[in-house]
């Protein structure tokens, strides 16, 4: 069980599960940041390592694998741009609001907050996304949007460009199902997956936006393999973790 870092929309690959943290989107189509503009890119020391979602001017949520162990110097976020290598605009970070009960051998918790040093411009290519609330339901079979940059196969190389997918929602009970003893998915994870496989978030994009009714429900946190039937991937659900944005960002 790995965590997802990168995005990229593939095909399903087969062999053995193994938990990943590289989110790749599998399955999708390319989009610009006009389509998404509240995703960003988040580096590590200048490479593209993670994705992440605006809230505010100060704030970008992410995943807390993704900033686990990292100092702040170590961590820049780039803003309007359709790649993560050029173009739009750097921001650094201040703090890191990493969740204080985040567990790396779950991956429950799995929510950190940057908050930027210098506030975010919004325009056509940089706007924030609204949270869901703590009630929201989402039902199984509900259409998730996951948009993020990474590989375009299961041992691929990342997307130039960004990348879109939609996934239908699985409930937490057929998703524990699907993994049984080699993973727990808590009340803080939500699944999707299409039946399957074929389409899903996978290498290299972990902290990325999964996106309800045009709401932030989700963000990318882990699966095994990518695309693969049986597997579906697990994002953080928001919804239970807004106490700890709340505390953190008064949002």
């Amino acid at each position: 069980m790995l965590p997802f870092l990168v995005l990229c929309l593939v095909l399903a690959a087969n062999g053995a599960p193994g938990k990943n943290f590289d989110n790749r989107i599998v399955g999708g189509r390319p989009t610009t940041i006009e389509e998404y503009p509240y995703q960003v890119g988040v580096l590590f020391y200048g490479a593209p390592s993670c994705g992440g979602s605006i809230i505010s001017p100060n704030y970008v949520v992410t995943a807390a694998h993704c900033t686990n162990g990292v100092e702040e110097e170590g961590i820049t976020v780039r803003v309007g741009s359709n790649v993560t290598t050029a173009h739009g605009e750097i921001f650094t970070v201040k703090k890191i609001h990493q969740n204080p009960n985040f567990n790396y051998n779950l991956l429950d918790f799995d929510i950190s907050i940057l908050e930027l040093e210098t506030p975010i411009t919004f325009g056509a290519t940089a706007s924030p996304i609204k949270l869901v609330p703590n009630d929201f339901p989402i039902a199984p079979g509900a259409q998730a949007t996951i948009t993020g940059w990474g590989t375009l196969s299961e041992q691929g190389r990342p997307s130039s460009e960004l990348q879109v997918v939609q996934v239908p929602v699985v409930s937490n009970e057929d998703c524990q199902r699907d993994y049984g003893q080699d993973a727990v998915v808590t009340e803080r994870m939500v699944c999707a997956m299409e039946e399957g496989g074929g389409k899903d978030a996978c290498q290299g994009d972990s902290g990325g936006p999964m996106v309800v009714d045009g709401l932030l429900a989700g963000i990318v946190s882990w699966g095994f393999g990518c695309a693969r039937p049986n597997y579906p991937g697990v994002y953080s659900r928001v919804s239970t973790l807004r106490d700890f944005v709340r505390n953190v960002t008064n949002i």
